[in-house]
């Protein structure tokens, strides 16, 4: 038997027997971790409110090598970022698409995920700032956990062969296998032809250019979610039910 402390994010809650839940957290150090809370589902609880998602938790784990999930014995609340999210449609539902994103991007149980956490952590700190739409945090969000797993877009040299446009403007076909824009001789059947702004724009959040990003037209946020959504869904291979909710 063992108890340490960690912080991280929740991330879910799913009901466990009549009073208990398990809480999905993502962790600095550990990855994302399913611990048991007991007992939280009562109204005499005095931590449950404090393991909902998008909090910012410290919290102690209590270990017993017998059991098949570790449990969580206290919360103390870093940061309530919910208390701002859920208030408002669409920063709650930019920001439900962020949790489950990170949760799908973190596979393994257990392994350290740093760059995963701190992504995270930064999204929901800008959704909460409202200094940009949420729209934007939840692409740019996207964006960049994609890179941090492997799969960067490219939005300007052509995503197969590397080659560069001779006028210094991006490729003008988009192809999601491909992954990202592709040259003339590179494009596939069927690949989308999206407007240079928004491939600019989608290039930018990437960047982390927000002034870039916050002087766009609303057509092209439009066009550019669509392109992450759909680039999001065939790495990860299965459909994110919090994108059907979000206003695009």
């Amino acid at each position: 038997m063992s108890l340490h402390r960690a912080d991280g994010i929740v991330l879910r809650t799913q009901k466990l027997g009549e009073a208990d839940r398990i809480i999905t957290i993502l962790t600095r150090e550990q990855g994302r971790v399913r611990l048991v809370a007991k007992g939280v589902r009562r109204t005499t609880s005095k931590f449950g409110a404090r393991l909902e998602p998008f909090a910012h938790v410290d919290f102690q784990v209590f270990s017993k090598h017998n059991r098949s999930l570790d449990m969580i014995t206290q919360a103390e609340t870093i940061a309530p970022y919910g208390e701002r999210i859920v208030s408002d449609y669409s920063r709650y539902t930019a920001g439900t698409a962020m949790l489950e994103t990170a949760e799908r991007l973190t596979d393994a149980e257990g392994e350290p995920a740093v760059q995963q956490y701190l992504l995270l952590l930064g999204g929901l700190r800008a959704l909460t700032a409202g200094e940009h739409a949420p729209g934007l945090v939840l692409d740019a969000f996207i964006l960049r956990s994609m890179a941090v797993a492997g799969y960067a877009p490219s939005f300007y040299d052509c995503a197969q062969c590397g080659a560069e446009p001779a006028d210094n403007a991006p490729w003008r076909f988009f192809a999601v296998p491909a992954g990202g824009v592709v040259c003339p001789s590179c494009k596939p059947p069927a690949s989308a032809v999206p407007q240079r702004a928004t491939l600019d724009l989608l290039g930018a959040l990437l960047a982390g250019e927000w002034e870039v990003a916050d002087a766009s037209e609303e057509r092209h946020r439009r066009e550019g979610s669509g392109l992450v959504a759909a680039y999001l869904q065939w790495h990860v291979e299965r459909g994110l039910r919090s994108l059907r909710l979000v206003e695009r």
